[in-house]
């Protein structure tokens, strides 16, 4: 399994480069951290993280540390599962003042 992030600044339309991007895993003692990592010039973290295995993971993005103090939402945590630990999993971040979204990406 392999993890990867795109952020994108969609007000700006550009990519949303020195986001700092934690990726954690679950487990019964709590939240465990796997990598930490800044997004490069083109918004992208290409490889988070090499193989690994099945589970509940995070990803928690520096929103407020890469946008200023006065941002709407100082963070953004995306919670998903990895079910096929062979698999490619890239997990895309869109930005706008006041919105985000995200999806399952290839």
């Amino acid at each position: 399994m392999t993890v990867s992030t795109h952020v994108l600044d969609a007000a700006a339309g550009r990519p949303a480069a020195g986001v700092r991007v934690g990726l954690e895993r679950r487990t019964d003692a709590g939240w465990q951290s796997v990598a930490a990592a800044e997004t490069d010039a083109d918004g992208r973290v290409r490889e988070l993280a090499g193989a690994t295995d099945a589970g509940v993971y995070r990803l928690t993005f520096d929103v407020e540390g890469w946008s200023g103090a006065h941002s709407f939402y100082p963070e953004v945590v995306i919670v998903f599962r990895i079910a096929d630990p062979g698999a490619h999993h890239h997990v895309p971040l869109l930005l706008s003042p006041f919105a985000y979204s995200t999806y399952r990406g290839s």
